[in-house]
């Protein structure tokens, strides 16, 4: 039998809650595996007002990083010593890493986003978007694009909380990246986001809506706005192809699932690390053999 824990065998892991669902357990320890690096990788169910001392402990086990899921990812942020660009706008991090004692907090999201597009030859650089939603993983795309040299940022968002979260990340970037032209805009504007998208290279739905199970919703009504020059991207990964994707297809445009954002956020992590590159192409081979499995 393989031996994996020994005494030397350093640990890292998940904090948030709930996380018995997550699949960062076995991509991590499929990679530490891959590379014959001496770790292991535990999820711990983490409430709120628990995160302060998670992250002393993250400290005295000497701990090389962290992953951090809801609803710890603002909280986590108020404690670290450094913060990346994105994770200091946002003002929230799903990666820690521990440097003798010193953590950076990291937010990869926008990263895996971004990153998704390019394994698909889609670059944001000088580009125009339009991005449906203001919440946490939204927030990540309009902020990595626009430090990675989107032209123009346009987001919808429903008249609630969240707008003004919206306003708010235009506001930092308008500082941050002046040269980017952030909008915000109530998603009820119906005449404004057909205009929006008239003048778009990439649509990004960054709302929930379409995922299991409710698969028939899509964020986009009138699929007129669809048009074969369109780059259509999704965050929902559940099912792979929702309806807005379906349906951006069928009218022509390249479209983009949710699933690779899901696997390069996790790389984008693996990398800060211990500055490999995460085997995506072995995991994803890994993960289809399971399914094949258990089909």
């Amino acid at each position: 039998m393989e031996q994996r824990i020994k005494g030397t065998t350093g640990l890292m892991g998940l904090i948030g809650s709930p996380v018995g669902h997550s699949g960062s357990p076995e991509m991590y320890n499929f990679s530490f595996r891959y590379h014959n690096l001496d770790y292991a990788y535990l999820a711990f169910d983490i409430k709120e007002d628990q995160v302060k001392e998670a992250l002393e402990a993250i400290r005295l086990f000497r701990m090389r990083g962290c992953n951090v899921t809801m609803p710890c990812k603002n909280e986590a942020a108020k404690y670290m010593d450094e913060l990346s660009p994105a994770a200091r706008i946002i003002g929230a991090v799903n990666t820690i890493v521990n440097d003798n004692g010193k953590l950076t907090g990291h937010i990869t999201d926008g990263t895996g986003f971004v990153r998704n597009l390019r394994e698909h030859g889609v670059e944001v650089r000088d580009k125009k978007l339009v991005v449906l939603g203001a919440g946490g993983a939204a927030t990540a795309i309009q902020v990595q694009c626009a430090l990675d040299g989107a032209r123009e940022i346009s987001i919808f968002n429903p008249d609630d909380p969240f707008l003004a979260r919206a306003k708010s990340t235009a506001e930092k970037l308008s500082k941050e990246r002046p040269e980017c032209k952030v909008r915000v805009f109530c998603l009820e504007d119906q005449e404004r986001l057909k205009a929006e998208i008239a003048e778009a290279d990439i649509l990004v739905n960054g709302t929930l809506a379409g995922m299991k199970p409710h698969e028939e919703v899509s964020p986009i009504t009138d699929t007129s706005v669809f048009r074969p020059e369109l780059v259509v991207a999704d965050v929902v990964y559940n099912p792979e192809e929702t309806r807005l994707l379906r349906e951006a297809k069928e009218a022509g445009c390249k479209t983009v699932g949710g699933k690779g954002m899901l696997l390069w956020q996790g790389a984008a992590a693996y990398k800060l690390y211990t500055g490999l590159e995460m085997p995506a192409e072995e995991y994803q081979k890994f993960q289809a053999e399971n399914e094949a499995e258990k089909a």
